[in-house]
């Protein structure tokens, strides 16, 4: 089993940052991918950004030149520097980890809630 804590979430103004991280203990080793997505509320969950263990990277189209994934393999952690945020940024942001060989993401956080308003 993998367990993901996720924190960092909060409030912020629109055009400031926040940086969230996602620690994950357990069976380490099933972990190939680790990413994040969102949800805000009446829409569906989508995809931020997500990072393998070799270091390639995805970001969702409205994230892209904004938010950064990065991730540190020694400790277990995955972060989301998210910059010049906009309201419709406003949503629970998830971590997720997935292994080799799954197809999707089956390791799940529970999520933290970011807010970008003025």
């Amino acid at each position: 089993q993998v367990q993901l804590v996720e924190s960092g979430g909060g409030w912020v103004q629109p055009g400031g940052s926040l940086r969230l991280s996602c620690a994950a203990s357990g069976t380490i080793l099933r972990i190939y991918a680790m990413g994040w997505y969102r949800q805000a509320p009446g829409k569906q969950r989508e995809l931020v950004a997500d990072i393998t263990t070799g270091g390639g990277t995805r970001y969702g189209e409205s994230v892209k030149g904004r938010f950064t994934i990065s991730r540190d393999n020694a400790k277990n952690m995955v972060y989301l520097q998210m910059n010049t945020l906009k309201p419709e940024d406003t949503a629970v942001y998830f971590c997720c980890g997935r292994g080799y060989a799954d197809l999707q993401y089956i390791y799940w956080g529970q999520g933290t809630q970011v807010t970008v308003s003025s």
